[in-house]
């Protein structure tokens, strides 16, 4: 049996672990977003499909057995993509999702849809923000110029992106006593995140929660209509084996 992971996640990561441990073949396909991606075990490609119908055309000359979208929850175009291409080559596809995160008890959360309505929310949050929304979508931040902004991400960001602004190249999983540190010294009143889920990058909320901190937080777009969802790697390990026979 032969499974395409559309990969980049920790998740997605597991999961080809699992599977190759189990004899399946397995293709990770990666965006080719981070410079440095951390070995996989099976095979992997990095670079696009060429849309909808390149992916389905791949699937077919590589005699693609099922395909799990395993990408960022943010990933939206490659899901859609993922969908398309699976209703045309007629190859069963799942998607490979984390739950997402829900406020609890003092915690001030202020949902938006967009990266553009949290660059306009934080204006009237404070002026010290920390953005950890990742490298690529910071040109909706960079016409703000009244606030100063902490980006975290992997790699170092390219322009455009807000004119004051500092860089913290850290990759996750991240420790509660990591991000109480982050907020203290650079003195943050206002976290920015997207609604990624997982426990990796969580502790950030607990330490904005502990400190007062307002969290400005990017609702995650739907998976595509009709697409099967497994929440954990095992639930989509399972699914797989169960096509294998």
């Amino acid at each position: 049996m032969h499974v395409l992971i559309l990969g980049g996640t920790t998740e997605g990561r597991r999961l080809a672990e699992t599977l190759h441990a189990y004899g399946v073949r397995v293709t990770n396909s990666l965006a080719g977003r981070v410079a440095s991606p951390k070995p996989l075990p099976g095979e992997v490609r990095v670079g696009g499909f060429g849309g909808a119908d390149g992916l389905a055309r791949w699937t077919r000359e590589h005699q693609v057995d099922a395909v799990i979208d395993a990408t960022h929850p943010f990933a939206g175009t490659i899901s859609f993509n993922a969908a398309r291409a699976a209703a045309t080559s007629h190859v069963p596809l799942l998607a490979l999702r984390r739950p997402g995160w829900t406020p609890g008890d003092g915690d001030d959360w202020h949902p938006v849809a967009s990266l553009e309505e949290a660059a306009h929310t934080v204006r009237g949050l404070g002026r010290r923000v920390f953005l950890t929304t990742g490298r690529m979508g910071l040109a909706a931040f960079a016409d703000v110029s009244d606030v100063w902004f902490l980006v975290r991400s992997v790699d170092p960001p390219e322009p455009p992106h807000p004119a004051r602004m500092a860089v913290l190249l850290d990759r996750g999983p991240f420790t509660l006593d990591g991000e109480r540190e982050v907020l203290r010294a650079y003195g943050i009143d206002v976290l920015v995140t997207k609604d990624s889920g997982g426990a990796a990058t969580a502790p950030k909320l607990v330490a904005a929660r502990e400190a007062g901190v307002p969290v400005v937080i990017v609702r995650r777009p739907p998976v595509p209509d009709g697409v099967p969802v497994a929440a954990t790697v095992e639930e989509a390990a399972a699914w797989v084996t169960a096509r294998a026979g």
